[in-house]
C-alpha cells in the first residue's frame, strides 16, 4: 500500500508554501504596523520635547496615563517611549539619510513590505505625514529601510551598535536571515559584521565564481565560546565538543547548514580518508566539507581538503547538487600566505579562524556599499 505522504507530496508541499507565505506577510504586516507606530509616536514626543512643550516628566505621565487606559499593555513605560524618540531622531537624522542615500538599501527591502503605501525612502526633506490626520506635528516620512526587521530587533541594534553604518549592517542582516532577538544578539556580540565583511578576502576565486552568494553566507571567522574548550586541546577534542554542541555551532555558521556526519569516511584507492564535519548548504544544494586544525593554516592543508572535494563530488554528489565547499576551519592564519594558496586553488574553498572566546570589535575590511550591492544582486 503506497504512502499517502509520499503519494501527495506535491500536493502537500504547495499547500504549505501557501500557509507560510501568508504566515510570513501577516508577521510582515504587524511589525511593519509596529514600526510605523514606533515612529509616529517618537516623533510626536520627539516634536513636543524639542519645542520644550513637554518637561521629560511628562513623558513619565504619558506613560502612566496609556497603563491606566488599558492595564494589560505592555511595552510603554516611560524607558520604552524614550527609546522611540531615539528611534525617530536617530533615522530621521540627516548623517542617516545621507549613509542610506549612498548605499542605496531600498533595493533589498522585502518584496511584501515594499508594497505598504506610503513607506519610502526620501531624502533630507521632511513631508507630513498623510495617512494619519491624527498626528497633529510635523515628521520625517519614514525610511524604507527600518521595515527590514521589527522593533524588538531595532531596540537591540540601538543599544549595541555605535554607528551608523553598524545599525544599518544589523538591521538589514536581520531581515536577509529573518533572525530572531536572541539570534541577532548572538549576531551582534560574536562581531557578525566584521566577520561577514571580510570574508571575500579568504575566498578562492573559484568559490566566489560558482557560488556569487558567498560573501554573504561565509564567515572568515567563527565564535566557539559556547564550547567551552579546555586551555590546551586536540582536534578530536575540537571535533566532538562542535558534536555535542551542534545547534550552538550550526546557529553560529548560519540557518541553511544541515548536519550530514562527523569523520565522514571517503573511500579512495582502496584507501580511507575522513573528513572532518559534512554538511549539506540547502540554499546553495551542495555538500560543504569543513576540516579543523588547531594550528595555523598551512598552504599544504588546503590539498587535502581539495581532494576530499574532488572524491565528495566524484564518489558522492547527486545529479540535482552542485559542486562542493571546503572550508578550512584553524585557529589562526597569516592572510598573506592565505592569499598566496588560495591565488592557485582551482576548488570552491575558504579558510576561516575560529576564536574560542567572543571578539568584541575588529576591522571592517569591506565596505557596506558593497555588502548591499550583493544583497540587492544576490536576494
Amino acid at each position: 500500500m503506497n504512502n499517502p505522504i509520499t503519494t501527495y507530496r506535491n500536493d502537500f508541499e504547495a499547500i504549505y508554501k501557501i500557509i507560510t507565505l501568508h504566515r510570513d506577510r501577516v508577521v510582515q504586516q504587524i511589525n511593519g504596523d509596529t514600526v510605523m507606530m514606533v515612529w509616529e509616536v517618537g516623533g510626536f514626543v520627539s516634536g513636543k520635547l524639542k519645542t520644550s512643550t513637554w518637561g521629560s516628566g511628562v513623558v513619565r505621565q504619558l506613560a502612566e496615563y496609556i497603563h491606566t487606559q488599558d492595564p494589560t499593555v505592555r511595552g510603554w513605560s516611560y524607558r520604552t517611549i524614550y527609546k522611540m524618540v531615539q528611534f525617530y531622531e536617530t533615522y530621521s537624522s540627516h548623517a542617516f539619510i545621507e549613509l542610506i542615500g549612498h548605499v542605496k538599501p531600498q533595493q533589498i527591502v522585502p518584496f511584501e513590505m515594499a508594497q505598504i503605501p506610503n513607506r519610502q525612502i526620501v531624502t533630507i526633506q521632511s513631508a507630513q505625514i498623510q495617512t494619519n490626520p491624527i498626528v497633529p506635528i510635523q515628521l520625517a516620512q519614514i525610511p524604507t529601510i527600518l521595515f527590514s526587521t521589527g522593533w524588538s530587533n531595532h531596540q537591540l541594534i540601538m543599544n549595541y551598535c555605535k554607528t551608523d553604518e553598524q545599525r544599518l549592517f544589523y538591521m538589514l542582516y536581520a531581515g536577509r536571515e529573518r533572525l530572531e532577538y536572541k539570534e541577532l544578539d548572538r549576531a551582534i556580540k560574536t562581531n557578525t559584521m566584521s566577520a561577514i565583511l571580510g570574508s571575500r578576502d579568504v575566498q578562492s576565486q573559484m568559490l566566489q565564481a560558482q557560488y556569487p552568494q558567498a560573501p554573504l553566507l561565509f564567515k572568515d571567522r567563527i565564535s566557539l565560546d559556547m564550547l567551552g574548550l579546555p586551555v590546551s586541546y586536540k582536534e578530536t577534542k575540537l571535533r566532538k565538543s562542535i558534536v555535542d554542541h551542534m545547534k550552538d555551532f550550526i546557529l553560529e555558521l548560519g540557518k541553511d547548514f544541515l548536519f550530514i556526519d562527523e569523520e565522514h569516511r571517503l573511500a579512495v584507492g582502496g584507501k580511507t580518508f575522513k573528513v572532518d564535519l559534512l554538511f549539506y548548504h540547502r540554499l546553495l544544494q551542495c555538500m560543504v566539507a569543513i576540516e579543523l586544525k588547531t594550528t595555523e593554516f598551512q598552504p599544504k592543508d588546503l590539498g587535502q581538503l581539495e581532494f576530499y572535494l574532488e572524491a565528495l563530488d566524484q564518489e558522492e554528489r547527486r545529479s540535482n547538487e552542485n559542486p562542493s565547499i571546503g572550508i578550512l576551519l584553524c585557529k589562526e592564519a597569516n592572510m598573506e600566505v592565505v592569499r598566496f594558496a588560495l591565488n592557485r586553488s582551482m576548488s570552491p574553498t575558504m579558510v576561516a579562524q575560529y576564536k574560542e572566546q567572543l571578539q568584541v570589535g575588529g576591522v571592517i575590511q569591506r565596505s557596506l556599499v558593497e555588502f548591499c550591492k550583493l544583497i540587492g544582486e544576490k536576494k
